[in-house]
């Protein structure tokens, strides 16, 4: 049994982090919406049609759900007091800025449908032609300095302050298949690895094991390093998930966070297969990325609106995949999906 006095340390610790934290980034949502009805409202546009989703009474229910899970998860030792590294107030108020300044500018995309800014002479054929959109309205798509500096904020927005420990609940399949293994000699792969926040927290729990960050974004992975410069054991690399550069059967565990909703179906397929290729036997694959249809049948109009407002052009494929049979064509078994708030975690094995 816990020692009370610890126990309630560690609730202590944990509110003090998370609660202002959750305060943030729901201001930033509850200015943002304000700011969005004042543009609509000076354009003398008509009320949107309502459509039954939950409210954000249930909606905050379902996250404190999850935020207890993620306590449960420190409290039962998978993984530490986690740290979100969100840095200094200074670099909590620029990344600010750059997410507000840009609103007036996803605005104006999302209202003239004007998702195609980042493929340029200078970008067509250096990345895959689906890559270069301008994904949720942004600017600079997921190609720039700027955008991959905006990023973190922008998510944390949309998924109120949670976004992070979505990310964590990725390291509880992880700690059943490497508790009592020596973590120096494993290996794990994350294909999307964006700026590095899921990275970030695997190394929280995992200092010594050696891992590799692969994203097709040269500015996204710039700051990925910045990010996770305090760590060792760990790299990370332009590449593109299609083709990894990775030696085959080489890898215990292969991570994808907020990835497969982005990809067209087809590409998901290739994906997969390499994901399979590259995993060891007996390895792990592990994919964080949004509830689908039926999952949490309450929220299923909520995630059909969600690619109105936020340009994402192969998320209504992605609500009706069937991932169990995408894995079991490449060879993999799926052992399990956890609804984790509007997100899942869902869990296949290489036999």
């Amino acid at each position: 049994m816990a020692d009370p006095v610890s126990q309630f340390a560690t609730r202590m610790a944990y509110g003090a982090r998370q609660v202002p934290r959750v305060a943030w980034y729901i201001g930033h949502g509850m200015v943002m919406r304000r700011l969005r009805q004042g543009v609509r409202e000076r354009a003398g546009e008509r009320p949107q049609t309502r459509v039954s989703v939950p409210d954000r009474g249930r909606l905050y229910a379902d996250m404190a759900v999850l935020f207890r899970q993620d306590l449960a998860n420190v409290e039962a030792g998978i993984y530490p007091l986690p740290v979100d590294h969100d840095g200094t107030l200074s670099d909590l108020l620029a990344r600010s800025r750059l997410f507000f300044e840009d609103l007036p500018t996803i605005h104006r995309r999302r209202e003239s449908r004007e998702i195609r800014e980042v493929l340029t002479g200078q970008t067509r054929g250096k990345r895959p032609n689906y890559y270069l959109q301008n994904f949720h309205f942004q600017s600079g798509g997921w190609l720039t300095q700027e955008s991959a500096q905006r990023y973190d904020t922008q998510v944390e927005v949309l998924f109120n302050g949670s976004a992070n420990v979505t990310r964590r609940q990725a390291l509880v399949p992880l700690y059943e298949i490497f508790a009592g293994r020596d973590q120096r000699r494993l290996k794990l792969l994350d294909v999307g690895c964006g700026t590095g926040r899921f990275l970030d927290s695997l190394k929280q729990a995992w200092p010594r094991l050696p891992a590799l960050g692969i994203d097709l974004s040269e500015a996204y992975v710039a700051e990925a390093t910045r990010h996770l410069k305090r760590w060792c054991w760990i790299n990370v690399v332009v590449g593109n998930g299609e083709a990894l550069p990775i030696e085959s059967e080489s890898e215990d565990a292969v991570t994808s966070i907020f990835m497969f909703h982005e990809l067209p179906p087809k590409v998901r397929r290739i994906v997969f297969r390499e994901f399979a290729r590259v995993l060891k036997r007996r390895g792990r694959l592990v994919l964080v990325d949004s509830l689908q249809i039926g999952d949490e049948p309450d929220y299923d109009a909520m995630l059909k609106l969600f690619p109105c407002s936020y340009h994402e052009p192969y998320y209504n494929s992605y609500l009706k995949e069937d991932f169990r049979t995408i894995a079991a064509d490449c060879g993999l078994t799926h052992i399990r999906d956890v609804n984790a708030f509007v997100s899942k975690v869902m869990v296949f094995d290489k036999r």
